[in-house]
């Protein structure tokens, strides 16, 4: 069964269990997917779905961030269930320590010295978990502590 058919069979189950917030956030992934292929003018790939669920993370863990800082728990605890609900479309995440020994790995051999390496170290280490969910964020603190920056 491909995500796209999960999402919809989900979205049935959402709507007969009348479910309000799962419903939002599968419309929400349904409606990005859709917008991507619109925007690709063509169906999206397995990866590329995943790509776009990525997306939609990375904007609710970006909204959790900011809503904190503006003291609003309200919205936070709203944002962190769609988060849960997201993420659970996602394949489960990499290992920090095997994100960790990857970047150890990288920079010894791109032989980086300084943080003007550091992007010739993050798309090597980016690379090497394509497909895989690995946060971004993590892998650029870990870098940058690795050169010294």
């Amino acid at each position: 069964m491909t995500i796209q058919e999960k999402i919809q069979e989900h979205l049935k189950d959402a709507m007969r269990a009348k479910d309000s917030l799962r419903l939002d956030v599968l419309r929400g992934m349904k409606t990005a997917i859709k917008n991507k292929e619109i925007e690709k003018v063509k169906t999206l790939a397995e990866a590329e779905i995943l790509q776009v669920l990525h997306t939609l993370v990375k904007q609710r863990k970006d909204s959790i961030e900011q809503f904190q800082k503006g003291g609003r728990l309200d919205l936070v605890s709203r944002e962190e269930a769609e988060l849960r609900i997201l993420e659970s479309y996602l394949p489960a995440s990499v290992p920090a320590e095997e994100v960790e020994r990857a970047v150890r790995e990288v920079i010894a051999e791109v032989q980086a010295t300084s943080s003007r390496d550091m992007g010739k170290v993050m798309k090597a280490v980016m690379s090497r978990f394509a497909g895989q969910v690995v946060d971004g964020k993590q892998v650029s603190d870990l870098v940058r502590a690795a050169l010294g920056g």
